[in-house]
């Protein structure tokens, strides 16, 4: 009944002729971020392609496409995580701390054998969602603005890292890693696609309507006896568990420690949100948008290195091409509209 109420103001139901065209075309207008960043994945993808063709023919060796899920799979589960706290309004900057901190945890303590390992990534993810929810109380309970609170929280998680892991070192499991890379088996991309997969699922269930409604209108959502307060308080808690397992990928995928490795994906988790269509005033868009802006982040990474771009300019077309990919998303979006 919940589910309903909140969604039936598009469900389109008894309407008629043009009045139920004009839905659809808003829908569409809605949806219009995420085709723009699948477009994106897909053109960039091939791109990537013959630049590393180019690069193969100077350098002979052998095409690994499974490097590109590879290194998208940390900033995948991180945007994840971003995009829930962003869905209700809110913004998590602590996600590079806490990736810093459960990445040195990783490289030290998932290694010893299987049972050791699995003890290790529970207690690891624990943190994660404990520190999620120290976010979460201060936000949903102290009703602190999120960027403060989580301001705060970067830095703590930052200096528990340093205290871990001083200097880069440590190493995971062997037999961990194949879990993320395996060369005979895109086993990353397994976990991007079952990660989709889950967000599916997830926006069906009650806590995903609850998420969408406190983020549409918290007062409608009070209404309808959402508790916005629990929600808000979740989010945090979920996207806390999410960076922790991104950290854990991050040591994975790099096979080490660095106390200092998850600091760039505070940006760029929002980046990847906001290029997969995730409105930052929340209610709007989906883990699978942010997934593909986690997919297009990397490759416009690779993409650079194949163009031999110098790293000092880098951060500049990066910040060039995220703005055109949000304008222009929002150029068709607005398009759409136009045309109701």
């Amino acid at each position: 009944m919940l589910e309903r109420a909140l969604l039936s103001p598009i469900s389109g139901r008894g309407e008629q002729g043009p009045r139920q065209l004009a839905r659809r075309r808003q829908l569409v207008a809605q949806n219009a971020p995420l085709v723009v960043a699948v477009v994106l994945v897909v053109g960039m993808l091939a791109i990537y392609i013959v630049l590393y063709a180019i690069s193969l023919s100077a350098f002979p060796g052998t095409f690994e496409a499974a490097s590109i899920t590879d290194h998208a799979i940390p900033l995948s589960l991180a945007a994840v995580g971003q995009t829930m706290v962003i869905l209700t309004r809110g913004i998590d900057l602590s996600v590079g701390g806490m990736m810093d901190l459960t990445n040195a945890l990783a490289a030290l303590k998932i290694q010893g054998g299987f049972l050791t390992e699995a003890l290790w990534t529970v207690i690891i993810l624990l943190i994660g969602a404990a520190g999620g929810l120290l976010n979460g109380l201060l936000v949903a309970f102290g009703r602190i603005q999120p960027i403060l609170v989580t301001l705060g929280t970067l830095s703590i998680f930052q200096g528990l890292a340093l205290w871990v892991l001083p200097s880069p070192g440590g190493h995971v499991a062997t037999g961990y890693t194949s879990l993320f890379l395996n060369p005979n088996a895109p086993s990353a991309l397994l976990w991007v696609i079952l990660l989709g997969l889950a967000w599916v699922a997830f926006r069906r269930s009650r806590l995903g309507v609850q998420i969408f409604a406190t983020g549409n209108d918290e007062q409608s959502a009070r209404a309808n006896s959402v508790p916005v307060i629990r929600t808000r308080l979740l989010v945090y808690v979920l996207g806390g568990t999410l960076a922790a397992g991104a950290g854990v990928a991050l040591a994975t995928t790099s096979t080490g420690g660095d106390a200092t490795g998850g600091d760039v994906f505070t940006l760029s988790s929002i980046a990847a949100a906001v290029i997969g269509g995730v409105s930052l005033f929340g209610g709007r868009g989906s883990a699978v948008g942010a997934i593909c802006g986690a997919f297009v982040l990397t490759v416009l990474i690779d993409i650079l290195f194949f163009a031999n771009v110098d790293p000092l300019f880098q951060p500049f077309f990066q910040g060039l091409f995220l703005v055109l990919a949000v304008g222009a998303s929002t150029l068709v979006g607005r398009y759409l509209m136009r045309r109701r």
